[in-house]
């Protein structure tokens, strides 16, 4: 007696990754991905990845959010500035003081969480900042 023919099983499709996590764009890989992608986030440095590694595309996205992350700080900071001044001239003692240390660790916690979300393959996405780096 000869066995029935049995077809393979079928093939098993992963499912998809949870939600932040991109699969790697068409663009070729970068074997210094990670490196790329610490530098991206700390403020002009973040002009080495835009330049160097022009084909792939995630390190090209991160790049381009860290120097748009730039732009609001140093907006951010002009913003402090003033208001730092006129709490200065109304004599309201160190409001500008606590105001600037909020600003400093806000965005040095935007920071590590975008580079440890970037490490890991992921995208951080800054409200009201974020969706600039998608436009250049």
């Amino acid at each position: 007696m000869s066995e029935p023919n049995v077809p393979p099983p079928p093939s098993y499709m992963p499912p998809p990754p949870p939600g932040g996590t991109m699969p790697p764009p068409g663009g070729a890989v970068s074997p210094n991905r990670s490196i790329m992608i610490v530098l991206s986030y700390l403020w002009l440095l973040a002009l080495i990845p835009l330049l160097v590694e022009k084909n792939d595309p995630e390190v090209q996205w991160h790049a381009k959010n860290g120097l748009v992350l730039t732009v609001a700080e140093v907006i951010a900071w002009i913003a402090v500035a003033i208001i730092g001044t006129l709490t200065a001239f109304i004599h309201l003692g160190c409001t500008g003081c606590f105001l600037n240390l909020a600003v400093f660790i806000a965005f040095l916690v935007a920071r590590i969480m975008s580079i440890v979300k970037g490490v890991s393959g992921e995208r951080f996405i800054i409200p009201g900042i974020s969706q600039y780096a998608d436009r250049f």
